[in-house]
């Protein structure tokens, strides 16, 4: 998804771009470069600026008819790392504690080799506005072509000499508001600015002058001048901080490795530090000021952690760590969970809890630390992906590794457990929608790669690759990426140089499994068909069947169990491996067997299919699925449970039914946690609407007689307390839940903690009561970022006109919004202020007040694609999609939708594929959820 500068036209328009004739810089109106240290590129250009005398350099003059579209397509990546070798980055960035400065000073030296004399190529840079590209020089001399043909995205380089090459870049560069570039954000708390990068896939370009590709990886050498009384992290150590005098200080930070642009990151602000060594190597944990105590009580949790990773990727790699710290900074306002700069790692401020956090929110805070850092120590940043199309290559093994770690190295043993479930229903969800793609699939340009983020190359990719190692045996697997690190350490490789280790060292060929799994989408189902005689399987086989849209039947390792009942538990008697070929795969090893109460075709998860059952096994799982033991097969029933409701294959009140019989007596709090979320989604998206109260009622009674008998204390209390909070509509319930949050009534071992208090405010308002006195009384105890946002989601969530009115017009309008707010904004407008398991509730008097609002989001989509940063439009056109309104007027709002990009003028053919992505796949969501509708309201007459 590509993005428009503020000041540039529209795309499709008669263009604007912008250039400017020579002359003096001293025009620009800005305040001359600060002295970070002699020598420097920054320096040098302070000393000719003030020495410049003559005519003032002016403005850039806009020029009609130049496209100025920030993307990068494969082939120019390809013709410019074809040009490049020998790369090197300076970067000297200048940064104020003044937020309402607009821009900062980025001096970049750019050295690298050109392979041909008279070659012309490009470097990436957005400055923002037009007059802020201050000079560039090629080889020591200024070069007035390269900043007339600048057009707000690219500086041309034209007749380069073979050889050695240096460019000087001088420019004022914008701060961000949406999560990427230089971002900045001042802490209510106590108005402090905290600052950081986020690069990837393709904005380092909007810091400093670079060639923003992943196979040009060049060395950094960084220093950055800031307030005194501030923390700079990079991604090397410190080698020596220059205090100026003035209230400023330089820090000067070791050269790295070769690393690609997306990596390169710096953070600043007033930082709570906590330390630690590990081996030699320093740990460093970041938190804003505010968030001291909270940091201070989780870091030796963290440590831990970040500890045990270490070592088990030194071991499993191969590699001891390749760089000079680990420093982890939990930052706000981030969009993503985390991001793997070397040094400086970024993260979600969410895994900084404020309230009690659950064993399942400790163990995906794990995940996530041992995920990044599966990245930091390999896959993509020792050895990178050489286009954005072998995306997979980082994040697919980043989450196979993970798990693999959490299991292996840490506490969190049961990892698969939630994966089974959890990120593979994310997984499946994704790979059934209309977008679905390859895991390993073409990527034309840095627009596409964008939303290319998802739960293919994530969570199908890693279970995909449970299924290699599977097949090759582990210590293969891990032979073959020890071999690939060897070979590709600070390069970049591609799929076909990574399946060639593990070719090596497991002697298989890998061609035709790469073929089935990696360059095809969709997925298959599994189902057992068994011939009984006497009690005893004559026959059983796997048939495997696929959507017709993907018809693709692939091979599959799997494990087949048998479980019988047992005074009241399904206990596993027998269990054998094969391989599944074709259309119809005979099990002739369970001739003779007994048989079972439950048959499971992907016993121990080894492969990535949808599975259904017999209807023996059908029976036994809606009555007994609580008696299973083993916590991964029961997770992998439920999955396949939660798919076939939506599927329309299982109604939506069976399922909940199946959940609140057996969720009393489930230990795994993973598998808890999911399960009601699940059994709430169900009923509010796939279910009966006139059933609709009547089942979240009996969730809520449920739920709360569970809370009441747990464990005092306890994440299960915890839980069903969540669940309780998000069911409850109205009677004696809400009036517990009222007295719940002013303290005339208690739960023992349950705190009304600050989470749990905005949960409460944020249903009460989603039902009008007493709502804004609540929101404000909240607030006051609670005035922080985290505080308003809530605030702002739980008044978007009245049932009042006036409230929706303003919480859209607020987004519409607020182009100066930091994009977090935006998403809270959007999030009570739509759906509600709070979530259980990522999905939300809200009254059935909502679908009246957000009705009128679909024409509105029709006509802004369009705009905001034409308009807004891609972070914007991507959320506004997701977050809004009508998805409540789950009627036959939606699939036409969506196809209006659709139409009014089509034919948007001032829209590329890149960025229309962008926008028209999250409405193709809205639309097919409502689809599925009018089927599931069908198929439970069918059911009521039974």
């Amino acid at each position: 998804m590509g993005t428009v500068p503020s000041w540039a036209a529209p795309e499709g328009t008669p263009r604007i771009g912008w250039t400017r004739p020579g002359g003096s810089p001293a025009d620009l109106g800005v305040q001359p470069p600060l002295d970070p240290r002699p020598g420097s590129p920054a320096q040098a250009f302070r000393a000719r600026r003030l020495a410049a005398e003559g005519p003032r350099r002016p403005q850039w003059r806009p020029v009609a008819g130049r496209i100025t579209s920030d993307n990068l397509t494969e082939p120019e990546a390809a013709e410019r790392a074809g040009l490049i070798d020998e790369l090197s980055y300076r970067v000297e960035l200048e940064l104020s504690d003044d937020p309402s400065t607009p821009t900062f000073l980025s001096t970049t030296r750019v050295g690298f080799s050109c392979r041909r004399a008279g070659a012309e190529t490009f470097l990436n840079l957005t400055v923002g506005a037009p007059g802020r590209l201050r000079e560039v020089l090629v080889d020591g001399q200024l070069s007035a072509a390269a900043v007339e043909g600048y057009d707000g995205v690219r500086i041309p380089l034209a007749g380069l000499p073979e050889g050695p090459v240096t460019v000087d870049v001088v420019a004022d560069c914008s701060y961000g508001r949406v999560g990427v570039g230089l971002h900045r954000v001042v802490d209510p708390a106590d108005q402090q600015v905290y600052l950081y990068t986020h690069f990837e896939p393709f904005d380092a370009h909007k810091v400093f002058a670079c060639f923003d590709q992943p196979d040009l990886k060049g060395a950094f050498t960084v220093a950055v001048r800031a307030p005194v009384a501030w923390e700079v992290c990079g991604n090397g150590r410190v080698l020596g901080r220059d205090d100026h005098g003035d209230g400023s200080r330089t820090w000067r930070f070791n050269a790295t490795p070769p690393l690609p642009t997306y990596l390169m990151a710096v953070a600043a602000g007033d930082f709570r530090v906590v330390e630690s060594d590990h081996k030699g190597v320093r740990l460093g944990l970041y938190a804003r000021r505010s968030l001291a105590p909270q940091l201070e009580e989780q870091a030796g949790e963290l440590f831990e952690i970040t500890s045990q990773g270490l070592d088990f990727f030194a071991e499993e790699f191969g590699l001891d760590h390749q760089f000079d710290e680990y420093n982890q900074l939990f930052v706000p306002e981030f969009n993503m969970g985390a991001m793997e700069n070397p040094g400086c790692v970024t993260f979600n401020e969410m895994y900084i809890f404020r309230s009690r956090a659950t064993e399942l929110q400790r163990a995906r805070r794990a995940e996530v630390i041992v995920h990044e850092m599966a990245h930091v120590c390999g896959f993509g940043d020792v050895a990178t992906m050489r286009w954005w199309g072998d995306l997979w290559l980082n994040e697919t093994f980043a989450t196979y590794m993970s798990n693999k770690a959490m299991v292996t190295a840490t506490a969190y043993t049961n990892a698969w457990v939630d994966f089974a479930n959890t990120m593979k229903s994310a997984a499946a969800r994704q790979d059934q929608l209309p977008s679905t793609h390859p895991i390993s699939t073409p990527c034309a340009d840095t627009n596409e790669v964008r939303q290319n983020f998802d739960g293919i190359t994530y969570q199908k990719g890693a279970a995909v690759l449970k299924q290699l190692v599977a097949w090759v045996g582990d210590a293969a697997f891990t032979a073959g990426v020890r071999d690939y690190f060897r070979r590709y350490r600070w390069g970049n490789a591609s799929l076909r140089e990574f399946l060639a280790c593990i070719e090596t060292a497991s002697g298989r060929d890998l061609g035709p499994w790469a073929a089935e799994w990696l360059r095809t989408a969709g997925m298959n189902t599994l189902h057992p068909e068994i011939e009984v005689r006497e009690g005893r399987i004559e026959s059983l086989t796997i048939v495997q069947t696929a959507a017709p849209a993907h018809p693709t039947l692939r091979s599959h390792h799997v494990r087949v169990g048998l479980y019988r009942l047992e005074q009241g538990r399904l206990v596993r008697f027998r269990q054998v491996d094969t391989e599944v070929c074709g259309e119809r795969t005979s099990v002739g090893e369970l001739r003779g067997e007994p048989l079972a109460d439950l048959t499971l075709v992907n016993d121990d998860d080894l492969t990535f299919a949808k599975l259904r059952f017999d209807p023996t096994s059908m029976r036994t799982l809606l009555q007994d699925l609580g008696g299973l033991e083993d916590p991964l097969a029961r997770s992998l029933c439920w999955a396949a449970l939660w798919d076939m409701t939506r599927d329309a294959e299982l109604p939506t009140r069976d399922f909940v039914e199946a959940v609140l019989r057996h969720a009393r007596v489930e230990t795994e709090v993973t598998v808890l946690e999911r399960l009601l979320s699940q059994a709430v989604a169900a009923i509010d998206q796939f279910g009966d609407p006139a059933n609709r109260g009547a089942a979240r009622a009996r969730v809520a009674v449920a739920s709360w007689e569970r809370l009441v008998a747990a464990e005092p204390g306890g994440d299960v209390q915890l839980t069903w307390a969540r669940a309780h909070i998000a069911t409850t509509d109205a009677g004696a319930d809400l009036e517990r839940l009222e007295r719940l949050l002013d303290g005339a009534e208690s739960v023992p071992g349950l705190a009304i903690d600050n989470d749990l208090r905005w949960m409460i405010v944020g249903r009460l308002a989603c039902l009008g009561r007493d709502a804004e006195l609540r929101i404000e009384a909240q607030l006051a105890t609670d005035d922080t970022d985290f505080g308003r946002r809530r605030a702002a989601a739980c008044r978007a969530a009245q049932p009042d006109p006036d409230a929706k009115r303003a919480a859209f017009d607020l987004v519409v309008k607020g182009t100066e919004l930091p994009l977090q707010m935006q998403h809270a904004l959007m999030g009570g407008f739509g759906v509600g202020p709070f979530a259980v398991g990522g999905l939300v509730q809200w009254g059935e008097q909502q679908t009246a007040l957000l009705r009128p609002y679909v024409a509105r989001w029709i006509e802004q989509v369009p705009r905001f694609w034409a308009r807004r940063s891609s972070e914007e439009a991507e959320s506004f056109t997701e977050f809004l999609y009508p998805r409540q309104l789950v009627e036959p007027a939606t699939l036409a709002a969506a196809d209006r939708a659709l139409a009014a990009i089509r034919g948007s003028a001032d829209l590329s053919e890149s960025t229309q594929r962008s926008a028209s992505r999250p409405i193709v796949e809205g639309r097919d969501g409502t689809e599925r959820a009018m089927r599931a509708r069908a198929c439970d309201t069918a059911a009521a007459g039974r």
